[in-house]
């Protein structure tokens, strides 16, 4: 039987554009764009709203297997469906780590019956595995992610060879996390000398500070360079690193970057109010990082916007410095900040699902979504521009029950959101669960 869904009035934000008209989606894909549609199927009227493309997320920690008192796939999903996300990649830093294909393929059969956002998930690396590197189907894992910095368990590279050839080898995207652990660990040292265990919050600018982050960065580049390998750095954090890229169109690029939620928003002022809720690996530096990242984004040197979510018990994010571990909830609340920066005059709302949604589709070669087209799968976002609302621990909808955006207001609200075609997200209210499917690939 056909399901068919009519989106009336809406603002359509797509592609450099904003323009009025009305959208047919039938069986899941979005079958006609015009000025005017014959209503057919479940009609929405959104005069007054903007649609835009969902949310493309290419880097998450969804804490599924092994660490689910923080979050879990189905948990994490329905955060991102309620913000505007409609796919996510998955991170490989769960237990067990998913350094081979058998634990990969788990993860997607839990995904399968739990997933209200669309999936795909890395595959992790270790000194050891490259065999199954080798051996993964491009057209299944979005990429590999080699931690070139401080990580838990196996998943740190830091053997020369290993590291090469993953580089060389990968049949994927090479995704990195880029520090320097021997930096970070002298300066650990440094500052319990200085502090002992209650070392200010501000100071996690500087421990994981610019100079590890270059490092890595450099070393990232120039093995790329050298292989000639796919490369996107993740959670740029400096302006130091920003030189690193080019703003070439992201189709021409083999070396490519982004930015994460946190440090386009916040800055190391932040940590006098927000203290250890904002402890992030690689860390939230300074005011004039933050700007240079939102110029670099503008600009094309960094290519969009991801946001590293990674959620933790409160309980643990209390605690003195060198207890709390790193990381904070941020999916449900990618396109609210995005679009608060687009008010302060930032940026345009004609350019954010590039920034969102169009590059991510087109880095990783994803078929049939991020962008609003006839043909393309009606992944969709209805936002009001006009709708403030202040966060709390009352509307925030993490498993973790905390948000580092407590008692900051935003001025537009996520009003729908569609995943596949289906109306997942209204008002509020979870509509539908369980609607992803697997991201596929066109290498």
């Amino acid at each position: 039987m056909t399901k068919k869904t009519t989106i009336k009035n809406c603002n359509i934000v797509n592609e450099g554009a904003i323009y009025e008209s009305d959208i047919l989606i039938e069986n899941g894909r979005i079958a006609k764009i015009a000025s005017s549609i014959e209503s057919q199927g479940d009609v929405i009227d959104a005069a007054g709203l903007y649609l835009m493309p969902g949310i493309i997320d290419d880097q998450v920690h969804f804490r599924e297997p092994g660490l689910t008192e923080r979050g879990n796939i189905k948990s994490e999903s329905l955060s991102a469906i309620a913000g505007g996300t409609t796919s996510f990649m998955d991170m490989p830093n769960v237990l067990p780590p998913t350094l081979n294909l058998e634990l990969w393929k788990e993860k997607i059969s839990i995904a399968e019956q739990n997933a209200s956002a669309n999936f795909s998930f890395y595959m992790g690396t270790s000194n050891t595995n490259i065999d199954e590197i080798k051996a993964i189907n491009p057209k299944e894992v979005c990429g590999i992610k080699i931690f070139m910095g401080a990580s838990t368990g196996n998943l740190l590279v830091d053997n020369e060879d290993s590291l090469n050839n993953l580089f060389k080898e990968s049949p994927v995207i090479i995704t990195t996390h880029c520090e320097d652990t021997p930096m970070i660990k002298d300066l650990e040292e440094k500052y319990l000398d200085k502090y002992g265990p209650k070392i200010p919050a501000d100071m996690h600018a500087e421990i994981r500070s610019r100079d590890c982050c270059l490092k890595s960065s450099k070393k990232a580049v120039e093995l790329a360079e050298k292989h000639k390998a796919n490369l996107h750095i993740l959670h740029i954090t400096t302006e130091d690193e920003i030189s690193l890229f080019s703003n070439k169109p992201i189709n021409e690029k083999l070396i490519t970057a982004e930015v994460c939620v946190p440090h386009l928003y916040f800055s190391r002022e932040d940590y006098e109010t927000k203290g250890t809720l904002i402890k992030c690996n690689p860390s939230i530096k300074e005011m004039s990082d933050r700007e240079a990242l939102r110029k670099a984004l503008l600009e094309g040197y960094i290519d969009y916007v991801a946001t590293d979510h990674a959620p933790h018990l409160l309980e643990g994010k209390s605690n003195d410095y060198m207890e709390c571990p790193s990381g904070m909830p941020s999916v449900q609340h990618t396109l609210l900040v995005l679009l608060e920066l687009v008010k302060e005059g930032v940026y345009s709302l004609k350019d954010l699902p590039y920034y969102l949604s169009h590059k991510v589709a087109d880095r990783f070669k994803i078929i049939d979504r991020g962008y609003i087209r006839e043909g393309y799968w009606a992944d969709l976002a209805l936002v009001d521009l006009d709708s403030p609302q202040s966060v709390s621990r009352e509307n925030v909808s993490y498993f973790c029950g905390w948000s580092p955006f407590e008692g900051d207001t935003f001025n537009s609200k996520v009003v729908s959101t569609f995943v596949n075609g289906n109306l997942v997200y209204n008002e509020g209210k979870i509509l539908e669960f369980n609607q992803g499917v697997q991201l596929e690939f066109n290498r």
